[in-house]
Formats: structure tokens, sequence, C-alpha cells
């Protein structure tokens, strides 16, 4: 089986600097040098496309360009490339995020993901008019599932639920293929809708042996159910031809951080109720010091950022390396970013990508297999 690797869109705009935002937390101002127009969108989704990812995720929150309207004006530039929308069911009727998924496969033949994301902080929840706690919120996202798949396979839906109720819904026309839906939580209750409804549980990158584990409970959850996900990690990479330029780009970043900067975003996302953003922040504890955790995988994003924040750090071999070590706990897709996303997707495609083409755990998805098996070039 060939790894999957998906790219980012930065649609709080993009720098050579990190942009922080997310879980509460505004889109740090210091950091965003490129706006992010459909223009410069497009171009990153251009270059994921032909370097070999799979699809792009786009975030959704206050702190954000709207995730739907954006991919669906970039997916007419590009051929290929797949759309990880991120939405929040809490906000969208499951009736009519059904019929948005469908019109979106159609128009662009089959290229809609969907990341289902709960949402952690109840404050923002608010600003969008839902007051539910986080435990009714993972519990509504169940019955939203239980609705939107119910609509994909063409039936009728009835529904009288805790929090939603819905009568005779369904689809005039059904998604073709339906969307595969991937799912984030690391709470038991997020662990128990991911095994009943996820297609790919995605985690943040936790060292390997915290991964190791969720997978564990995931997958025995999921089997209950006769159900058998795929895993997913969200990580950033700083990747160069070696390992003193890729540190060396993570001191950058470090240097760049404003130390008010960083206790404001530490201060608030220390009031979040996501338990993935407790584990993420219990990585660095606000400290600046030894952030490399796990060898190659750096803590330093999270200082200034919400949700994922480690990046795999070092030269191409090395975060290779990484990757593999990654996949033998069970992980098959891989979410990237990095700063500036266009160049770093370069960085990446032509760095690491054929590193694992030559390991046989990779090739181009849009390419025959044999082309991608080219002489790594060595390290200098």
């Amino acid at each position: 089986m060939s790894l999957t690797f998906h790219w980012f869109l930065p649609t709080s705009g993009d720098s050579r600097d990190v942009v922080g935002g997310g879980h509460g937390t505004p889109a740090t101002s210091f950091g965003r040098h490129r706006p992010p127009t459909v223009g410069y969108l497009t171009q990153i989704a251009r270059a994921a496309e032909d370097l070999g990812f799979v699809g792009a995720l786009t975030p959704t929150g206050a702190w954000c360009e709207d995730a739907w309207l954006t991919t669906a004006m970039v997916s007419q530039a590009t051929e290929r490339l797949k759309f990880l929308v991120a939405f929040r069911p809490g906000v969208i009727s499951p009736t009519l995020a059904a019929q948005m998924a469908s019109t979106f496969q159609r128009h662009t033949g089959g290229r809609l993901l969907l990341n289902v994301v709960t949402g952690g902080e109840s404050r923002e929840q608010r600003a969008f008019g839902d007051f539910l706690d986080k435990d009714d919120r993972y519990r509504r996202t169940g019955e939203f599932l239980t609705v939107v798949r119910g609509l994909w396979e063409g039936r009728t839906v009835d529904l009288d639920g805790t929090h939603l109720r819905v009568e005779e819904a369904r689809l005039t026309r059904v998604p073709e293929p339906a969307p595969q839906v991937y799912f984030g939580g690391s709470s038991p209750l997020a662990r128990e809708i991911a095994a009943r409804h996820a297609d790919v549980y995605l985690t943040w990158g936790e060292p390997p042996a915290q991964v190791a584990e969720k997978i564990a409970r995931v997958r025995e959850a999921a089997a209950a159910l006769g159900r058998a996900p795929r895993f997913g990690i969200r990580l950033h990479v700083i990747t160069r031809d070696n390992a003193r330029d890729a540190w060396a780009e993570a001191h950058r970043l470090l240097d760049g951080f404003d130390p008010a900067t960083v206790r404001a975003v530490q201060e608030g996302l220390a009031r979040s109720e996501s338990e993935g953003q407790r584990r993420m922040l219990a990585l660095h504890g606000g400290d600046r010091g030894d952030l490399e955790i796990h060898p190659n995988l750096w803590a330093g994003i999270g200082l200034v950022r919400g949700g994922a924040g480690t990046a795999l750090v070092g030269g191409h071999e090395e975060v290779a390396e990484r990757i593999e070590e990654y996949h033998a706990l069970g992980i098959d897709e891989f979410v990237l970013s990095g700063y500036p996303h266009l160049e770093e997707a370069y960085w990446f495609g032509e760095g690491v990508l054929p590193r694992l083409a030559a390991r046989g755990l990779w090739h181009h998805p849009h390419s025959d297999p044999a082309a991608t098996e080219a002489p790594v070039p060595v390290a200098v």
C-alpha cells in the first residue's frame, strides 16, 4: 500500500514565519505576509497536485476564510487534487451538508474529503450560535453523521435524536463516490464517535508511543463494531538537503516568536477544552528549552499556534525515516504543512517523496510507479 500525503491551504494567510491561530486564539498578525487570495492558494494547490499530494486540508474557524467557498473556487483551477474540507456539524443542517457534499462531488469529479471538526472551544462555538457543551457536541456529531451517511446511501432518513431531528430527509442525487470522513479527537467520547463513523482517524503529531496508544484504542473500539478505519497524522515539516540547514530554519522561526505573543497564545490555549490541545501543550509546557521531544520531532510550532503544534525537522533521509516509523505504527495518511506553504511543498515533494519511493512506501498517484524510481540525490 502506497502512503497517502496531503498538503495544507493556509486560508488565514501565509508567511516565512509561523502564522498562529486556532482553538480559541486569533491568527497572529506578525506572520501574515501573504494574503490568502484565491490566486495564491491556487499556486499552492497546483504545486501540491504536481508533486504528488493527494489532497489539501483547508481549516475552519472564525480566524480563517470559509473552507467550502474557498475550495470550490480553487478546485476550478486544479485537475486532480482533492480537498479535505474542515467543517463543524453544529453550525449547519446535516441534510444541507449532505447536499453540499453531493454537489461538490459532481462539480469537481469526486474530489471532496470531509474533515469533521466537532469544536473544542465553547466560547468560539457560541459565536456561531452553538450553545451545547463539549460532550453534547460530540453526541450531536454522531447523530449528524448518522443522517449524512444515510442520505449518501440514497435512503430516506428520519431521526428524532437528542440534538437533531429530521423527517423524510432525502437527496435527489447522491454523491459519487460518497466523500471519505476524516475525524479526530483524543477524549474517550471522541474515540467512540470516531470508531463508529470515521473512515480515517486523525491524530496530531505526538511522539510515536502516544500515537500507538491512540491507534490501539480506536482500532479496538472500531473492531467491536465490525469496522476498520484507516489512520492519519497531522504534522508540519521542515526538511532540507541536510539536517544542519533544517534545524537552522527551525531556530530561525523560533527566534521570530515574540515573547509577549507566546505568553498570550499559551494563556489562551490553556483555557482550551480540547483534550488533544491539552496533550499538545504538555509536549512543551510553554518553554522554549528542549523542544525536540523525539528524534526529529519538534514542538516549537505549538508555542504560537493552536491545534497541530509539532514538526518533523531534519534532512530528507531523516524525515523519511520518521515517516516510516509512524507508518510502522499503522499510520497510512500524512496531512502536512510548512511555512511558507508554497516553498515547503517543494522541499518535501522533491526531497522526501523520492526517498519514500525508493523505500517502496510511496508512488506518485498520477503517474506510473516506475516513474518515481529515479536515483535519490545524495545529501550534501
